[in-house]
């Protein structure tokens, strides 16, 4: 299928590109089916795609494993598949919201949750970070993201490109690229060149077996406060998110984890945040239960 055919076919069932749920379809059959065969699935896996779109990822996904669930926002879509027939017996369309979606009971017993996704963009923020907040039920992720979005899951510390997803991301998961895909490749052409990258969440990779253990919680809300306001001190972005009410102790903890008050987030590496989480752990340890700050959950933080 091309450009014409798509847009011919859309016309014809009465539907269009949602704006607001940002799709893009794949037109290419070689893109799809590149897609199914970097991310290294299994005969017998069960595997979830979000965004099922026309199929085009649905079809060479559900003849590589036993069986796709596939999470579709648009009820026009899921409607199209209903009438047409078109999908392969091994797939089940279920009409739902993959940010509000509940994980668990598509996990199967003994397993853990493997995603593949030509992920709408306007979603691939909250999506990162759902994946995130669930990464004790996840295997792995393979998603086709903006290649700038994609780029800032692998930054190092120091670039422009570094930041709170960068760290949370890599405090529970590996990133790696996969494939890269030009506009044309999609009806309608977005704007930006995309890149499909893998996220290995299981086996626990090594970096992450090395952090040990550590609060996550408030690792989570620390990288959130820090990198909150970029151009702010460590010591000025945490006290403004009140990590700690009392300056001068956080001051002191900050030391203690071997970075300087006036360095700022994007200079950290995963590991000193890890050891920053761990000194702030005892600094609150040591205040009275009704001095400590109120934590705060990933809905209610601005996600840089």
């Amino acid at each position: 299928m091309t450009h014409q055919p798509t847009k011919q076919l859309l016309k014809r069932q009465g539907l269009a590109p949602h704006k607001k749920l940002g799709q893009n379809f794949l037109v290419h059959e070689r893109t799809p089916r590149r897609i199914v065969d970097l991310a290294g699935l299994q005969p017998d896996d069960q595997v979830i795609e979000v965004g099922v779109g026309l199929g085009a990822l649905t079809r060479p996904l559900a003849a590589a494993v036993a069986k796709v669930i596939g999470l579709e926002a648009d009820s026009g879509i899921i409607r199209f598949h209903q009438e047409q027939q078109d999908l392969p017996a091994n797939v089940e369309l279920v009409h739902a919201d993959v940010l509000k979606v509940d994980f668990a009971p598509l996990v199967e017993p003994g397993k853990r949750l493997k995603i593949v996704a030509n992920l709408p963009y306007s979603i691939s923020s909250p999506f990162l970070f759902r994946l995130i907040d669930q990464a004790e039920l996840m295997d792995f992720a393979v998603v086709m993201l903006q290649k700038e979005v994609a780029q800032r899951l692998m930054a190092q510390p120091g670039s422009k490109e570094y930041g709170a997803p960068t760290v949370l991301l890599a405090a529970c998961a590996e990133v790696r690229p996969l494939l890269a895909v030009n506009p044309a490749e999609f009806h309608p052409r977005p704007k930006v060149d995309s890149l499909v990258i893998r996220i290995d969440f299981h086996p626990r990779p090594k970096r992450v077996q090395d952090l040990g253990a550590f609060d996550r919680k408030l690792f989570t809300r620390i990288v959130h406060a820090a990198f909150g306001q970029r151009r702010k001190t460590l010591l000025n972005g945490l006290a403004a998110a009140r990590v700690l009410d009392e300056k001068e102790k956080l001051a002191e903890a900050i030391l203690a984890a071997g970075v300087s008050p006036s360095d700022r987030a994007e200079t950290l590496s995963l590991e000193q945040f890890v050891t920053l989480t761990r000194e702030l752990s005892k600094a609150l340890a040591s205040l009275s239960p009704h001095l400590l700050p109120p934590t705060t959950t990933h809905q209610e933080q601005h996600h840089e």
